[in-house]
């Protein structure tokens, strides 16, 4: 992949330049866009779309760690992009579901509990993308709790 390319996609148009914690940025802005686009959608596009971006993110962000050689540089911002979507996903687009699902998210992303740790482990852009994908499951999982017996 074009290394210019690869830095494109895997900072989702160079969010994942900007200072202070450039992971909960793109979170923050996955959330929004989320809000925006997705009100009026069949369910299993966002899902579907994370996944296609899943395997974008594999590729571009191996690519910029081959290029770099840096091990998981925080630039990288996809991985949380399509983590914040999965936690989102089939879930009722609302003001409420996003700010859960954002703070689930980023906490399982920061504190990387067992299955977010494991995947975390695999190689290049495989592990770079897969622990944002587990800590994605697990705060999908406090939504639907959420929803079926707090809200």
């Amino acid at each position: 992949m074009n290394p210019r390319a690869a830095e494109w996609i895997s900072t989702v148009f160079f969010i994942g330049k900007l200072p202070l914690a450039p992971g909960t940025w793109a979170s923050i802005i996955a959330t929004i866009c989320w809000f925006l686009l997705f009100k009026d959608v069949n369910p299993i596009v966002l899902p579907a779309i994370a996944f296609f971006l899943f395997l974008i993110g594999v590729f571009a962000s191996d690519a910029v760690v081959q290029d770099t050689k840096e091990h998981d540089p925080s630039r990288i911002v996809i991985d949380e992009w399509v983590g914040q979507w999965l936690a989102l996903s089939m879930m009722p687009v609302t003001v409420t579901t996003g700010v859960i699902g954002l703070i689930a998210f980023r906490i399982f992303d920061i504190l990387k509990p067992g299955p977010v740790r494991w995947m975390e482990r695999l190689p290049g852009g495989w592990g770079i993308m897969a622990d944002d994908v587990a800590a994605g499951i697990m705060a999908f999982f406090v939504l639907l709790f959420s929803y079926r017996y707090i809200l």
